[in-house]
């Protein structure tokens, strides 16, 4: 059962002003030009999109979380989503911090994506990387080419004329093959600054099996064994290649992402306390209680109030 919300690209055009789109790709594009205002409080509990985002902010900065791992989208710096991840904009700007944060979005289905011919998994061959530094800064001749592609999608989508939806995932495609190339010229850096990083590919490739698990069982199942058996892997091994590879423990990113569900589910829902502890398999609300106070500090009825 789906616990976080998940946007879909009509629920995104309800909230923001976007440039016309072609009634071609009505269900399948969206872009604007943003500035951060009361309607991104959607995006302040975690939700999935079902599809790519791309953010490209002009000015300002504003953090983002994916999967509970906070990033600084920062003044000329590119953001890459992809499908099935969790993300969360963070609250903590000032009114006048809000005021100058400027950014352009598209957003693109995963069926218009899937017309393109772009293959991701082959651009982006390790997509654990890719979680781990989706926010690239750009030099200036990338921010330009990336404004000339981002008015000339704006542009074509608008048309109302025979194969806008070809072109425009021509464009898209090309698009992707760009910042791809800009995100992995500007990997290295980034791997450089990261202090906790190993050089096994299949230590990576485990630790991403495991956080795959752990969104999709975490609210049935806490206990690591559960994850280690899946894995073929004692809970013993699992639990340092996560620690060594991650700086987080197997246990903290369980609990984290059962906090995270359990604080979605308080405030952005209607379900009672009861209904959440059934529903995040708590044996009664007394060890919920007692778990939710002893991560956040309040009980959830607190936190619900707040």
């Amino acid at each position: 059962m789906e616990k976080y919300r998940e946007l879909s690209i009509r629920e995104l055009k309800s909230i923001f002003p976007s440039t016309m789109i072609s009634d071609t790709l009505s269900d399948d594009l969206f872009i604007a030009d943003m500035h951060y205002s009361e309607d991104m409080d959607i995006m302040k509990y975690p939700c999935r999109f079902n599809g790519y985002l791309v953010y490209f902010c002009r000015e300002g900065q504003f953090d983002i979380e994916i999967n509970l791992k906070k990033f600084t989208v920062k003044k000329g710096s590119l953001f890459i989503y992809t499908p099935g991840n969790i993300v969360r904009v963070t609250e903590d700007l000032s009114e006048e911090e809000k005021k100058a944060v400027q950014f352009g979005v598209v957003a693109i289905s995963t069926d218009l994506m899937s017309t393109t011919r772009f293959d991701f998994n082959k651009l982006y061959d390790e997509s654990l990387r890719l979680l781990e530094n989706p926010c690239v800064i750009l030099e200036d001749k990338e921010r330009a080419l990336c404004r000339e592609y981002f008015s000339l999608i704006q542009n074509i989508s608008s048309l109302q004329i025979p194969n806008t939806k070809e072109s425009v995932a021509s464009l898209i495609s090309s698009f992707f093959y760009l910042i791809g190339a800009i995100w992995t010229n500007g990997l290295s850096e980034a791997i450089q600054k990261q202090t906790e990083i190993v050089s096994s590919t299949r230590s990576k490739a485990i630790l991403e099996d495991f956080l795959k698990l752990v969104r999709d069982y975490h609210t049935k199942q806490r206990d690591l064994s559960f994850y280690a058996d899946k894995l073929y892997l004692t809970p013993k091994y699992l639990s340092k290649l996560v620690k060594t590879v991650s700086g987080k423990s197997a246990h903290e990113w369980i609990d984290a992402f059962v906090i995270l569900e359990a604080k979605n589910m308080l405030k952005y829902s209607d379900l009672s306390i009861k209904s959440i502890v059934y529903e995040l398999n708590f044996p009664n609300q007394t060890t919920f209680y007692r778990f939710f106070k002893a991560k956040t500090g309040l009980t959830p009825s607190q936190y619900r109030k707040s």
